[in-house]
């Protein structure tokens, strides 16, 4: 059985009937009125985005920003389980990557602006963010590195992201990804993080590339 079809079954069942017409009206922009009028679950809904290619076990933002908007935390928490699923079958660069997220995400705090600016997210995009999650710094941290993610694609790696932290002065954050990549004993190639036995040669191979390149500059 499809997981993602399981979550969203599940999501389906835990909405009541004002969250569903809530979930109906925002999506008003997606989905056309007849189709809303004749929704009566959230399964129609989501089998309609499913249609629509607008979601799918990859690209879970909108589900995501659906449920933030109910302020349904309980069934925020079931996406992140299902995201933390997918993350053990992706392959090693893409676990990388999703570990430096959450580390980013729980310790950077406001200072996610300074990091997005950085990594090139524009001030538009920084502005939609925090209006999409007004209450929510943690979305807003994700959210920002998601947009990075997808509009950056050569760039994403997890050494890009370290480098982008010491150069705004997080070197705490950029240290416990370091540090996190040496526990779990990744060996990626390119630009990823090595495993070689030894926590400083790791420390250098990432943060000698901190001077490299555009992101090396101050902030």
């Amino acid at each position: 059985m499809d997981p993602f079809l399981v979550l969203l079954h599940s999501v389906s069942i835990g909405l009541s009937n004002d969250e569903l017409t809530e979930l109906k009206f925002l999506c008003r922009g997606r989905v056309g009125k007849r189709k809303l009028e004749g929704m009566q679950s959230g399964l129609d809904l989501f089998n309609v985005l499913l249609e629509q290619n607008e979601l799918d076990s990859e690209h879970t933002e909108l589900l995501r920003e659906l449920l933030v908007s109910l302020r349904r935390q309980d069934l925020l928490q079931r996406l992140d389980s299902f995201e933390a699923g997918a993350s053990g079958r992706a392959p090693p660069e893409e676990r990388d990557l999703r570990a430096a997220f959450d580390i980013i995400c729980d310790n950077v705090g406001k200072d996610w602006r300074r990091l997005a600016r950085h990594l090139k997210v524009t001030d538009t995009k920084i502005d939609a963010i925090e209006e999409k999650y007004p209450r929510n710094l943690t979305e807003q941290v994700r959210e920002s590195l998601r947009v990075w993610k997808s509009t950056k694609r050569e760039d994403v790696t997890v050494s890009h992201l370290v480098r982008a932290l010491r150069a705004c002065q997080l070197n705490l954050v950029a240290d416990l990804i370091v540090e996190d990549q040496q526990a779990r004993g990744l060996e990626n190639e390119g630009e990823n993080v090595p495993s070689r036995g030894d926590g400083s040669s790791i420390a250098v191979s990432l943060t000698s590339c901190d001077s490299d390149g555009p992101l090396g500059t101050p902030w």
